[in-house]
Formats: C-alpha cells, structure tokens, sequence
C-alpha cells in the first residue's frame, strides 16, 4: 500500500502569511514546505518533490511568475501545479490567463478559507490519483519483468530438455534419434535440390580392450575425446553423431565425388588414430585405438535412408573383414 505522504510548498515573503497558510492547512493532509523568497522557492524544488506550489505572486527580487517559468523550463519540475496567490490586480490575471507551465490555478487576497482548502484538496486529490497510478505501473512492469524472467527460465529448461532427448548425455553429439532425423532432412533436401550427401558408419576399433583394462570412467573420457576428434573433421553443416557404444556416424552434406570423400574418412581415421593422453585407475595412460568407417553416397537408386544405412554398414562391415582401420565405399 502507498504510504506517500504528499508536500506542499508555500511560498511568501511576509511571515504572517505563511504562519496563516500554516494554521489553514494543518489537517490537509499533506506535510508542508515554506520558502520566504524566490531563490529558496527554487532550491526546495529542486531537493524535494512537491504535489502543489502555493506561490505569492508580489515578491521582491524575484516576483511568483519569475519563479513558475523558472520552474516551467526545467524538465522534471514543469508538471508541478502551481496555485498563484494575488491581490487580483488586472495585469495579475492577465499573466496568469497567458501563463502556460504546468496546472495553474489562482486564489485572489484576502484568501477565502473555504476556496484555499477546496482547490488544495482538488490537487492533492490528483497528486494522490497520480503516485497510485505511477505505484500501479511501476508494480504492472515489476511483475512483467518477473513474468518475462519466468518465460526466459521455462524456454532454457524447454531447451534444455529438448537438447537433453536428442543429444548423447556423454559426448553431447546428436543421439541416435537425430541422426535418423538429420537423414530424413537431408534425403528430403537432395530430392528436392538434386544435391548430393554422403553417410559414413564409424566403428572404434580397440575401444572395448581400453574400457576393460583402464575402468569405464576412462572409456567414457576417450569416447568423449574422439567425439571431439570427429566435431573437429566435420563442417558446420555437416553432422556428427555418437549411435550408442563406440558407433558414430557422419553425414556429409554436399559430397559429390567418391575420390574426395574416401580422402576425406581416410584423414578422419588418421585423426582418431593418434593416441589419446588420459587418465586410468592408476594413473596417466596412452591409448591407442582407430577406426573403421563404411561409407556410402546418396543416389536416387537408393530408394530410403534405412536402405542407404544398410550399404553404408556392408561398407563398415568389409572394412572389419579386412583388418580394420581404415575405410570402404559402398558400391554406387
């Protein structure tokens, strides 16, 4: 709830004005502010917000116009209203019909009591209306910020949770799942644009002799390394992906040409081949493994991508028969 208490600021050079104004407006329910002059006038305004500026009009020095249009011409003080208090002279209430800063009223002397209170009542009325109205969209935009914090968190942990289903928890390459679905776009994209791709199987040789001997922490840590190895031979519209065990798989889109691709999984089992530093049960170890890639490249005589596993697995399979560690084509 809004505990403001609004200010008044009551400008006069005669002491007994402001001591009358004071008695006046004791249970206005606003905290009153005093100014003997112009220049104070000015300087409370400038440390303190007020609601309403009971402002005499006859001052020496600095009249009460003086002192409004000073306010009027700076920027977070020309909204204050402004009730000026005259002797009503003809020149005063023509000033006061072309003044145009802020809302502007004008009680005339000798004051009425009646009018004084009913007009100061009528503007901390609206000063009320006006803080409620600022504390309402100041909460309305609180909790905004809060709902936009509560869509970001939910949309991470939507995303991450996605990311979670279609991505290996150890490697963080695309699972199974996604490869398939990776396929599927790329046979769709081939139809349709006539560009080709490839799909190469790879299987670690020696993986299991390292798990067994070193403890699975340490087959998780060179999984983990060679999955690395792989991100880094492939570009970025290409994909990379761990199937389960020690299978991944390749898909390279654009390839055209046997000779370049063979090239290309013959330097991938350079690659995986290098040994890899890690650390064992007992320590610090090299392992030395390698890989056997089948690969196979999309035609339209293939006629799906399950057949197109299918040969580029007969491919891996040859490789196997033939000694591992190195790389086989389908026939086209």
């Amino acid at each position: 709830m809004n505990t403001h208490i609004p200010k008044i600021l009551v400008v006069d050079d005669t002491r007994a004005n402001l001591i009358a104004m004071r008695h006046l407006l004791a249970d206005c329910g606003a905290e009153l502010v005093e100014a003997s002059n112009g220049n104070a006038a000015l300087a409370a305004c400038l440390d303190q917000q007020f609601a309403l500026i009971l402002l005499d009009v006859n001052m020496p020095d600095m009249d009460g116009f003086e002192v409004a249009q000073l306010l009027g011409e700076t920027e977070h003080l020309r909204d204050t209203p402004v009730i000026f208090v005259t002797a009503a002279y003809a020149d005063d209430i023509n000033r006061l019909k072309g003044y145009s800063s802020g809302a502007v009223d004008y009680i005339a002397k000798p004051i009425n009591d009646t009018i004084l209170k009913s007009k100061v009542r009528v503007f901390l009325e609206l000063h009320n209306a006006r803080m409620q109205l600022q504390e309402t969209l100041e909460q309305l935009s609180a909790r905004n910020q809060q709902l936009q914090a509560e869509i970001g968190e939910r949309q991470r942990a939507e995303a991450q949770v996605r990311h979670q289903a279609t991505h290996d928890m150890l490697t963080g390459l695309p699972n199974r799942m996604l490869f398939h679905e990776r396929l599927r776009s790329a046979v769709q994209y081939s139809l349709l644009h006539g560009i080709p791709f490839a799909l190469a199987l790879v299987d670690i040789d020696g993986f299991k002799a390292v798990n067994d001997t070193y403890g699975h922490p340490a087959g998780d840590a060179l999984l983990q390394a060679i999955s690395s190895r792989l991100t880094g031979q492939v570009r970025a519209d290409d994909t990379a992906a761990r199937l389960g065990g020690d299978e991944f798989a390749l898909i390279f889109q654009g390839a055209a040409e046997l000779e370049p691709l063979l090239k290309r999984c013959q330097s991938i089992c350079q690659v995986l081949a290098q040994p890899y530093q890690l650390q064992g049960e007992h320590g610090a170890f090299l392992a030395h493994v390698s890989a056997s890639i089948g690969i196979a490249l999309w035609s339209e005589k293939i006629d799906s991508d399950e057949t197109l596993i299918q040969a580029a697995d007969r491919a891996l399979y040859q490789v196997k028969e033939s000694g591992k560690n190195g790389c086989a084509l389908a026939p086209t």
